[in-house]
């Protein structure tokens, strides 16, 4: 029983619910640094995000359970992104002072419901109270179970048991290049929000997912259960700054081509009605959540595959000639660089 205590009721009220923490150790070895979408100790993929009160999101634009379910899809796409499924977490939580107590349920009710409803135990973490809202969750996972079909044995430099994880240095010159759902919606949604408020409800699929993005979350233990082995990131900072990041960290040189970028259909309408350019959404908008990835393996092994969502090939990598460096071929033959526009919170 919790004490008459308000901080101490609040977190009885979010456990409450919480999915069972099973005693479950990874059952693959491995440690990763700094530099992927997790680090890795001893098998558990670690990562961690943030989500500030009118830097990540605004309670305007947002209902709390749309700001709450998209802090844990951008903790969930970078264990995805190696391949893995999430397990546990550690939740810090600043409430607003300014918070009436209905939002402050709100919010406890969706951050139990949401990390329970994907079987992420929480195990614990801390509560206080601030001038702005802000959810920070350190999220561990597993990597993905391989199929009795994928090659076995260790990794090239020996440092991960079978299976291993995607990672950002893993494209190989002659790759193909690969994202899984549409492009540019997030970014869209959030031109829409801020320039034409009044049209949002024209165009509710993009304003929905800047607010509450909804990603193949099963797409990166997918593909380890394919054995399509490679890299992969989350689109988080946009297409372009993901692209530059995997070209570095690899050594090598990426093609894409403009005719096969998936742009989501809203967004091409809203530039047509707004006379915008469709490629700045899909190459510089942020917060996508969807992967980018690259292997050697043909399109066809990820058709009409739910777990994957929809893959489109992109492009392919090719030797490095100089520094590393990403090139557009544009529908009328002429090639562009393609430099990083990430988003930037400094």
């Amino acid at each position: 029983m919790f004490p008459d205590v308000p901080e101490f009721k609040f977190i009885d009220s979010l456990l409450k619910g919480a999915a069972e923490f099973k005693h479950d150790a990874p059952q693959r070895r491995g440690w990763l640094g700094v530099g992927d979408d997790c680090a890795i100790f001893d098998g558990w993929l670690v990562t961690k995000d943030l989500s500030v009160e009118n830097t990540h999101f605004r309670l305007d634009w947002s209902t709390p359970e749309q700001a709450v379910e998209k802090h844990i899809v951008s903790n969930v796409s970078d264990i995805s992104a190696m391949g893995g499924i999430p397990k546990l977490a550690l939740l810090g939580l600043c409430l607003n002072r300014n918070w009436s107590v209905e939002t402050r349920n709100r919010v406890q009710a969706a951050l139990s419901q949401g990390f329970a409803k994907r079987g992420i135990a929480l195990i614990g973490g801390d509560t206080v109270v601030g001038e702005v809202g802000m959810f920070s969750t350190t999220l561990l996972g597993v990597l993905g179970d391989a199929s009795p079909d994928a090659s076995s044995g260790a990794s090239p430099d020996g440092a991960f048991e079978f299976p291993r994880p995607l990672l950002r240095s893993a494209v190989k010159p002659g790759n193909n290049l690969f994202v899984n759902g549409t492009l540019g919606k997030s970014g869209a949604g959030l031109w829409l929000l801020m320039n034409h408020p009044e049209a949002a409800s024209e165009f509710p699929k993009l304003v929905e997912y800047h607010l509450s993005p909804q990603i193949c979350e099963s797409a990166g233990a997918e593909l380890i259960r394919l054995g399509a082995y490679g890299a992969a990131m989350d689109i988080s900072d946009g297409l372009s700054s993901e692209l530059n990041h995997l070209a570095v960290a690899s050594g090598v040189n990426l093609q894409i081509e403009e005719s096969l970028l998936p742009i989501d259909a809203e967004v091409l309408r809203l530039c047509d009605r707004y006379h915008l350019d469709p490629l700045d959404f899909a190459l510089n908008g942020g917060e996508e959540y969807e992967l980018l990835f690259a292997n050697s393996c043909p399109n066809s092994i990820f058709e009409e595959n739910v777990r994957l969502g929809k893959v489109c090939r992109i492009g392919n990598a090719l030797e490095k000639s100089g520094a590393p460096e990403v090139c557009m071929l544009r529908q009328d033959g002429e090639f562009l660089p393609v430099p990083p526009r990430a988003w930037s919170h400094i």
